[in-house]
């Protein structure tokens, strides 16, 4: 197993994590509540890291057989 496959724990983490951190209403960030907020950035930061491994595996691109 390489690696770049470890990066996939970081969403797990970041989700599982929504309820301890973000359990908050007042703070508003960019007008969204504070849990609006951390729903948006979790896809944002799952997208980032899913191309990341896309960019860094080399059975994506089809070199290894």
């Amino acid at each position: 197993m390489q690696k770049i496959y470890l990066l996939v724990l970081i969403p797990i983490l970041f989700i599982l994590g929504a309820p301890i951190f973000a359990n908050k209403v007042t703070p508003y960030i960019l007008g969204l509540p504070f849990f609006m907020f951390f729903v948006c950035l979790s896809v944002l930061v799952t997208s980032l890291t899913l191309l990341i491994m896309n960019k860094f595996d080399v059975k994506a691109k089809g070199d290894v057989e």
